[in-house]
């Protein structure tokens, strides 16, 4: 089960919002419930750390995790049972005056199953499976290649990040004088083996230690050269197994990167790269051929959104917090759908520069 984007911005939002509180003693509680574990036998056990606090020497300390844990057992006895996926508590005194309270909770049913089970008190909450949930660990390996360069990236999630570049030492077609054919392509071949191998090299040493988390490598380039290494023995056999397509790419470089990424829609159809480039491609398609079924920065789009005719609502990740917070409950009020485009592609900058909010309509409208 994946993250979507809205997910991920929704759980960095209360990331943020609970990691700039600090307890002056251990007395920030965090609670983790597995998805299938019965709520009733955590609310019993808190209750029980309800009753142990009342030792804690300090009356201040003893007062903060006693509401604390009071406030939490109030409010998972409104859930009848466990969410599907789990649940995550946290409830403290997060008053910035010593001596007054203001003892908050707060609950996040986590968008995929939860298996860690946690009680803590401590002077800060425990936020790294929140924080985990965030990151995208599983990547793509992209692989640009000539008989002259090589090109090696990461995708995640939606950004390419190169990772290492080689170029080679194969003549050029013209052999130098004196030299006889024949001699002239052999060196010629000689030295596109070594470079090939020295692309195997690479990719091993960059791709073999995470292979676990690589769902699979694109190889692209002009030419026959990207066929020859990938079919080859020119890249080791733990590596080898992950590649999933060849592709055909007019260049090399960075530039090749993002055209292998452009090419590669068929199999990187499940990703959110590949949504992302669908929804804006359909969003430019419709301005530049039915403009009426679209709009574009805040004021417009803000209009059609409040009068429930936006089928789906696109968002820069450039905006604030704030302002995605904002257009993310308008749309949720009428089943508007979500998505959060990034900066890292063409169509994502181009959202950027024509006002980081736009949308498609559900029908056209007249918006003179």
């Amino acid at each position: 089960m994946t993250i979507t984007a809205p997910q991920r911005f929704k759980i960095r939002k209360i990331v943020k919002e609970l990691e700039i509180h600090r307890g002056r003693h251990t007395e920030l509680v965090s609670v983790y419930i597995p998805k299938d574990y019965d709520i009733n036998k955590i609310i019993y056990h808190l209750s029980q750390e309800a009753g142990t606090a009342e030792n804690i020497k300090s009356s201040a300390t003893r007062k903060n995790v006693v509401d604390a844990l009071e406030k939490m057992i109030q409010h998972l006895r409104l859930y009848k049972k466990t969410p599907e996926n789990g649940l995550m508590v946290f409830s403290g005194n997060v008053s910035e005056r010593e001596g007054q309270s203001d003892v908050k909770v707060w609950s996040i049913e986590p968008p995929v199953p939860l298996n860690q089970r946690l009680y803590r008190c401590d002077k800060e909450f425990v936020l790294e499976a929140l924080r985990e949930m965030c990151e995208d660990k599983e990547v793509y390996a992209l692989v640009v290649l000539d008989k002259r360069d090589a090109h090696l990236a990461l995708l995640r999630g939606k950004t390419i990040i190169p990772v290492a570049k080689t170029h080679s030492e194969v003549p050029g077609k013209m052999r130098a004088g004196g030299q006889s054919s024949v001699r002239f392509e052999r060196n010629r071949e000689l030295a596109l083996k070594d470079h090939l191998k020295k692309v195997g090299d690479y990719m091993k040493e960059n791709f073999l230690p995470m292979i676990q988390n690589i769902k699979g490598i694109i190889i692209g380039g002009p030419g026959q050269v990207k066929y020859e290494f990938a079919e080859g023995d020119y890249i080791t056999d733990q590596v080898k197994r992950k590649i999933i397509a060849v592709k055909d790419v007019g260049y090399t470089e960075e530039f090749g990167l993002q055209e292998l990424l452009d090419r590669s829609d068929d199999v990187l159809a499940s990703e959110e790269i590949a949504d992302e480039k669908r929804i804006m491609g359909k969003f430019f398609l419709l301005l530049s051929t039915k403009q009426s079924m679209t709009t574009y920065g805040e004021a417009d789009t803000k209009k059609y959104l409040e009068m429930g005719v936006t089928d789906t609502l696109l968002l820069s990740e450039s905006l604030s917090d704030e302002k995605i917070n904002e257009y993310s409950e308008l749309a949720e009020k009428y089943n508007t759908i979500i998505k959060l485009i990034s900066i890292d592609t063409r169509e994502g900058v181009q959202l950027r520069d024509i006002g980081k909010i736009a949308s498609i309509l559900r029908y056209g409208i007249n918006q003179e």
